[in-house]
C-alpha cells in the first residue's frame, strides 16, 4: 500500500467526517452521511493496520473513528448498571473462563507447600539452615512472631496493610504476565516457599494445629485470589506466545482489558480477606468458628466463580468490554 496515495485519496472524506462528528445537530441527510463516512473510515483503519501500520496514520484514524462512533451511537456514561453488570456477569465470567489456569495452579501450589512443610518439619538440618535455633523458637513459641503477627497492630490499620500487600502481590502477577509469564512463576514460588516454611516450622514446634487456626480463616480466600491472579498472568503470557486465530495485538488488547477488569474484582476479594485477617483471625472466637467463617467465604467465592460464572460465560460473556463498547474493525484481507 502506498500511504501517500491512500491519504490523498481519502483525505477529503476524513475531514468531512471530522466536521460532522463535531456538530451537535445534523439534518437527516447529514446523519446518513455521517454513518456512511464512519463505516468507510473504520474500513480504512483496518486496511492501514493490516497492510501498512504507520503509527501516525493509525493514531489519527483511531481518534477519528472513536469520535465518529460517539457521534453515531451517542456517548454513554458509566452508571450503577455497569457496576452491577460487572460483578454479576463480567467478573464471574472471567473467573470461570480462566478456571483451567488458576485451579491447577492452586492445587499444585498447595501440594508443593505441603511437601516443603513436611521436609522442613522432618529434617532438623534444613531448619538449622533457615535460621538459628533461638530465632526459630522466638518465631514459633506461644506468643512468638507467627502468633503475634495478627494482633500486634490495630485491626483497621492492619487490614489496610494486609490489603495493600496482597493487592501488590496480585498486581505483580497480572502485570508480569506480559513478560511471557516468567516473573509470575517466581512470585508463585516465593509464596509457596514462605507458606511451606512457616507450616513446617510450626509443625516442628508441635503447634501446627494452632497455626492453621490462625491461617485458614483468611488464608483460604487470600490464597485463592493470588492463585487467580497468577493464572491470569500466565494466561496473558501464553497469549503472547500463541494468540490463536487473532492477531497478537488484538489478542493482547482483549486479554489485557479482561485482566484490568479482573484486577478490580480481585481487589474487592482481597479487601474481604484483609477484613477477615484483621478482625476474624485474631478474634476471641473459637477456632472452629473462625475457620468456619473462612470456609464459608471460600465456598461463596467458588460458587460465585464456578456456578454464576458458568451461567455468565454461557451467554457469551468473556469478561471483556460489552460489544457496544469495543472498537469496530472490519475484517480485511492482508
Amino acid at each position: 500500500m502506498d500511504l501517500d496515495v491512500f491519504v490523498t485519496a481519502h483525505q477529503a472524506e476524513w475531514h468531512r467526517l471530522e466536521v460532522l462528528s463535531k456538530r451537535r445537530r445534523l439534518t437527516g441527510e447529514e446523519a446518513d452521511e455521517l454513518v456512511t463516512l464512519y463505516q468507510r473510515a473504520t474500513s480504512h483503519l483496518a486496511q492501514v493496520q493490516s497492510a501498512a501500520p504507520d503509527p501516525t496514520l493509525v493514531g489519527r484514524l483511531t481518534t477519528l473513528v472513536a469520535r465518529a462512533r460517539s457521534a453515531v451511537t451517542g456517548a454513554r456514561n458509566a452508571s450503577w448498571r455497569d457496576a452491577g453488570r460487572y460483578f454479576t456477569v463480567s467478573f464471574p465470567a472471567a473467573l470461570y473462563r480462566s478456571r483451567h489456569w488458576w485451579i491447577p495452579i492452586a492445587v499444585l501450589s498447595i501440594v508443593l507447600s505441603a511437601l516443603i512443610a513436611w521436609w522442613v518439619s522432618t529434617h532438623p538440618e534444613i531448619r538449622d539452615s533457615l535460621a538459628a535455633p533461638d530465632q526459630i523458637r522466638e518465631m514459633t513459641k506461644p506468643g512468638g512472631q507467627y502468633e503475634t503477627y495478627y494482633s500486634d497492630h490495630p485491626a483497621s490499620s492492619f487490614a489496610a496493610q494486609v490489603w495493600t500487600n496482597n493487592a501488590w502481590i496480585a498486581a505483580q502477577c497480572l502485570i508480569f504476565g506480559v513478560l511471557l509469564g516468567i516473573p509470575v512463576v517466581w512470585v508463585l514460588i516465593s509464596n509457596v516457599m514462605n507458606l511451606g516454611v512457616a507450616l513446617g516450622l510450626m509443625s516442628s514446634a508441635g503447634r501446627l494445629d494452632f497455626f492453621l487456626g490462625l491461617l485458614l480463616p483468611h488464608g483460604l480466600l487470600e490464597l485463592t485470589a493470588v492463585f487467580v491472579a497468577a493464572g491470569l498472568g500466565l494466561r496473558l503470557g501464553w497469549t503472547v506466545v500463541d494468540p490463536g486465530p487473532r492477531t497478537r495485538a488484538t489478542a493482547l488488547a482483549e486479554e489485557g482489558r479482561s485482566i484490568i477488569g479482573m484486577a478490580i474484582g480481585l481487589t474487592v476479594v482481597l479487601f474481604v480477606s484483609g477484613l477477615l485477617e484483621a478482625f476474624v483471625t485474631p478474634s476471641g472466637l473459637p477456632t472452629w468458628a473462625r475457620i468456619g467463617i473462612g470456609t464459608v467465604a471460600e465456598i461463596l467465592f467458588l460458587l460465585y466463580a464456578l456456578v454464576l460464572g458458568r451461567r455468565a460465560a454461557a451467554t457469551g460473556d468473556a469478561g471483556d468490554l460489552e460489544a457496544a463498547d469495543r472498537a469496530d474493525l472490519n475484517p480485511v484481507a492482508a
